[in-house]
């Protein structure tokens, strides 16, 4: 068994334009001395990293990773979300999507996901520059607005739909791969993989793609009532990263899993900061140390009622609480009688 790293953090819901969050350097300094450490860095964000410049030279990343170590930080991963979102984009969703991308490539759907492909490519160079083993990225949604189908769907759309997303993400698997990296999908509603059964049909629509994989968020499955600790079971070897997010689901007469278009404060399904939620990280941590699960233990705060300092303050503690320093021995050991084989095959009474 491994012991999980950690606690790492997810630097993309605490950048601003107001110190300490407004550079690389005063953030890594803040979240060190909260006891974090690992960062992951949303490469959409300049002022994080230039994403170009890391996939195109080695003497950058070597000079990035120097600055974060000197605050007794390490890169965990980086992540290519709202990119990623870009590689399927559904028309009815055009507008709402633009904005995550250049305004030079807005209203081009065309220009829009060349350039999300471009961005992909670069963060795998770049992850390899930085000797990184995972990436997290969204994968797009083309079958989205079906997922609750009125009319039927005709027959063959869902196949259609996952064969043309695939397609899209082939050639960047490939990138991947030639540069070792897994890319990581995490699986999120409002994307066509946003639970075991549509990782399932990609990964086959992909071929079994050596380099598919999954970050585990453990608050998108509460807000899906799916059993979050079997997923563990079931998906395990495809787990390589791993977000600490907590969430709760509060039944209600008045709305369900889809919230009404309510705010997030509103709505049966929220997230919370660490501890507020009802996700069972005891059992989580302890899954994932049984499944050999090596990889970080990542903060990413998102709550509608607590302030991000003071969630980013209680995640270093709680996540160190949790992580596991699995045993190298036995419990009972101080009972063992050495290895005979006679005395063995006496016991079971083949001599």
């Amino acid at each position: 068994m491994k012991t999980i790293k950690g606690p790492a953090i997810f630097l993309a819901q605490f950048m601003g334009d107001v110190s300490p969050f407004n550079s690389l350097e005063s953030i890594c300094k803040y979240m060190s001395n909260l006891g974090y450490k690992g960062i992951q860095i949303p490469t959409w964000d300049s002022r994080c990293i230039d994403l170009q410049k890391a996939a195109e030279s080695k003497t950058y990343c070597d000079e990035l990773l120097a600055k974060v170590r000197s605050f007794g930080l390490e890169i965990s991963e980086l992540s290519t979300h709202l990119q990623g979102q870009l590689v399927a984009v559904h028309p009815a969703y055009n507008d709402m999507f633009d904005g995550f991308a250049p305004e030079i490539h807005r209203n081009n759907p065309t220009s829009r996901t060349a350039w999300a492909v471009q961005q992909l490519s670069w963060a795998a160079q770049a992850s390899k520059n930085l000797g990184l083993k995972s990436h997290v990225t969204f994968s797009g949604a083309l079958l989205w607005h079906t997922v609750y189908p009125w009319p039927q769907r005709p027959a063959g759309l869902v196949q259609t739909g996952f064969k043309e997303l695939a397609n899209r993400w082939l050639p960047i698997l490939n990138t991947f791969d030639e540069n070792g990296i897994d890319l990581c999908f995490e699986i999120h509603p409002g994307e066509d993989l946003h639970d075991g059964i549509t990782f399932e049909r990609f990964l086959a629509a992909t071929g079994n793609h050596k380099r598919v994989h999954i970050l585990y968020d453990p608050s998108h499955f509460v807000l899906q009532q799916l059993d979050y600790l079997s997923f563990i079971d079931h998906y395990h070897d495809h787990i390589k990263m791993f977000h600490v997010k907590d969430a709760e689901f509060i039944t209600s007469g008045k709305s369900g899993i889809y919230g009404g278009y309510q705010d997030w404060i509103d709505r049966p399904g929220r997230f919370r900061s660490l501890g507020d939620g009802q996700v069972d990280f005891k059992g989580i941590f302890s899954k994932l140390a049984k499944y050999n699960y090596d990889g970080w233990a990542v903060v990413e705060w998102e709550c509608c009622l607590k302030h991000p300092e003071q969630g980013a303050v209680e995640g270093a503690i709680f996540v160190k609480n949790n992580i596991i320093k699995v045993t190298d021995k036995s419990f009972d050991d101080f009972a063992a009688t050495g290895t005979n084989e006679i005395l063995n095959k006496k016991i079971l009474g083949l001599t």
